[in-house]
């Protein structure tokens, strides 16, 4: 198998402005020389300075492609010692060197006296640099490197982890996809099976997650922080909203989405003709029929997508198409790949990579929806030199993605016969309440976590029970409680991305807003979808949603609105 993405697509990316085309980023004695080259360039007026901004994005364009490009392939095989080597290679020695020149290059800005009189347009790369070199501390160069490491040390455990069901070993993905049997012992037995593997590498995941509570804590210490909170909200760069705004997400969850959900499981209990929702009950459909598998391989989740892209709007076919054509989607589950899906870009050919764990589920349709709104989001900026300035903030990245997912749901029968269509609508919608409630679990969790320092392993367990309580008081968990403990463990973002987990839930509620304003003036929608996504990051987070026709907000209203929304469309569907 390939683990490398063609250097010459279809679709030619702006030119290099200043770094050669021989350049190699993983050279650290080559990027230092280069670097410090253009931090020396003198600047004697606003345009020479503009000009001088615009070289250094076509040298941070280089160093973020090869070290995408490493992530990329480590992600796809994780058992490949090679790619592993050199992922974390890069990460060991390159990516200290790369954070240094960068502080250097942020001073060299902030101190310029032509700082502000390059345009309008540099407003936010002006206000997101003066916060990152506020945090910047040396000290914590190696530290970031440290976490980087046990993080993989996390996606090498779970992509080497097979699970046991039924006499025969598979993936994980697999055995998930076995909870939808409308057998209840065979989905009992998936999910003591995936208990099970998760239990056996428990202490050793316990061990990583230690390790990195540890490293963070470091880290904030060394900025002058609290706690890795603070740390983390403003490496996050979070300027709209904050820790309380938080808590009030979390409170207008309990208050406005766990009653709803909860009859709605109350139906699906009776509907099951059961006594009570087991974990194992969650996500079979509740007509006790079986969802024959979406598709079998990659090309037929293709042809899915190509059919659903172009009923929403012939355009975002298009765009589909390249990734098709230039080798630009990897995914199957596969042993040795790590877990999850994402969407990254491959910063100097300017193009997405989607990267997914698909096995033949219609959950795998609403993912390469997501990835895709994502993709669209990467094109659409692509002719932006500035990174900065190409990528909006994580908030509204995923309006974009979870939004394509419910444009998509209303033209699922393209693809999809009317009933597995109707059945895919309805499971996507609930799971879109469900979502909130375990965006409130997940975010709640952390903001314990590193608010608590030096907390012990059982306190850790502990807290979690009772914020999955709290959340999802609907499911019965007796007998189950060392299994609820750690079924946190399968969450890649504590440990690889933290804090990074409440942007879901933020943007479910813009996402909620725009798809409504889809159903009723689908061409004001697309259009303002389009042109918000064109933005990348030009823009304060707000601006953003208002363009894209919604509003930014995380409290009681916007909560409810958004429920309501989704009970009433299930209403009509059902």
């Amino acid at each position: 198998m390939t683990v490398d993405i063609t250097y010459e697509p279809d679709v030619a990316a702006p030119p290099r402005r200043f770094v050669p085309e021989t350049f190699d980023a993983a050279d650290p004695a080559a990027l230092e020389e280069l670097a410090a080259q253009l931090i020396a360039r003198p600047v004697g007026n606003p345009a020479a300075f503009e000009a001088w901004i615009l070289d250094w994005s076509d040298l941070a364009r280089a160093f973020r492609a090869a070290r995408q490009r490493r992530r990329i392939a480590m992600t796809r095989d994780t058992t490949d010692a090679a790619a592993r080597d050199a992922h974390l290679a890069f990460e060991k020695e390159v990516v200290p060197r790369w954070r240094r020149l960068e502080d250097g290059f942020r001073r060299r800005y902030l101190e310029s006296p032509f700082r502000g009189r390059v345009g309008p347009r540099y407003a936010m790369l002006d206000r997101n640099l003066a916060a990152a070199q506020a945090l910047f501390r040396e000290a914590n160069v190696s530290l970031l490197s440290d976490e980087e490491e046990l993080a993989l040390k996390y996606a090498r455990l779970v992509g080497r982890r097979t699970v046991s069901c039924r006499g025969k070993a598979m993936r994980e993905q697999e055995c998930a996809a076995l909870l939808e049997d409308p057998d209840r012992a065979a989905r009992k037995d998936a999910y003591m099976a995936l208990a099970a593997a998760r239990a056996a590498d428990a202490a050793e995941t316990e061990a990583i997650f230690d390790g990195l509570l540890a490293v963070r804590h470091r880290i904030a210490t060394n900025a002058g922080c609290a706690d890795y909170r603070e740390f983390r909200f403003r490496d996050l760069q979070r300027f709209d909203y904050g820790p309380g705004e938080c808590a009030q997400f979390h409170e207008a969850v309990e208050r406005h989405v766990v009653p709803p959900l909860t009859a709605r499981m109350e139906r699906r209990k009776r509907a099951l003709r059961i006594d009570a929702l087991r974990p194992w009950d969650r996500v079979a459909r509740p007509d006790g029929r079986t969802s024959p598998p979406a598709f079998s391989d990659e090309p037929g989740l293709v042809g899915l997508g190509r059919g659903l892209f172009r009923a929403v709007d012939p355009g975002f076919e298009e765009e589909f198409e390249i990734l098709v054509r230039n080798g630009l989607l990897d995914l199957m589950a596969r042993p040795g790949k790590a877990p999850g899906g994402y969407n990254a870009e491959v910063f100097d050919i300017r193009l997405p990579f989607i990267f997914a764990n698909s096995v033949g589920r219609y959950a795998d349709v609403k993912t390469l929806l997501h990835e895709g709104g994502h993709a669209f989001h990467t094109i659409a900026t692509r002719e932006e030199p500035v990174p900065e300035l190409a990528h909006a903030p994580m908030e509204f990245c995923e309006v974009a993605s979870m939004t394509m997912e419910l444009f998509g749901l209303e033209h699922f029968e393209e693809g999809l016969p009317a009933d597995e269509a109707r059945a895919a609508a309805i499971q996507l919608l609930e799971q879109r309440l469900w979502l909130f409630v375990w965006v409130a679990t997940i975010d709640a969790f952390q903001h314990w976590l590193y608010t608590h320092p030096g907390h012990t392993r059982a306190e850790r367990r502990e807290t979690w029970k009772a914020l999955r309580r709290r959340f999802e008081p609907f499911v019965d968990w007796t007998g189950l409680e060392d299994a609820q403990a750690i079924d946190w463990h399968q969450q890649l973002h504590l440990f690889r991305y933290p804090f990074y987990y409440i942007e879901y839930g933020i943007a479910a509620l813009g996402s909620l807003q725009i798809w409504q304003r889809f159903r009723r003036d689908r061409e004001a929608a697309i259009e303002g979808y389009r042109a918000a996504l064109a933005l990348g990051g030009s823009r304060p987070l707000p601006e953003l949603f208002a363009v894209a026709g919604a509003r930014f907000a995380m409290d009681g209203p916007a909560v409810a609105e958004a429920a309501q929304g989704i009970i009433e469309r299930l209403a009509e569907i059902e």
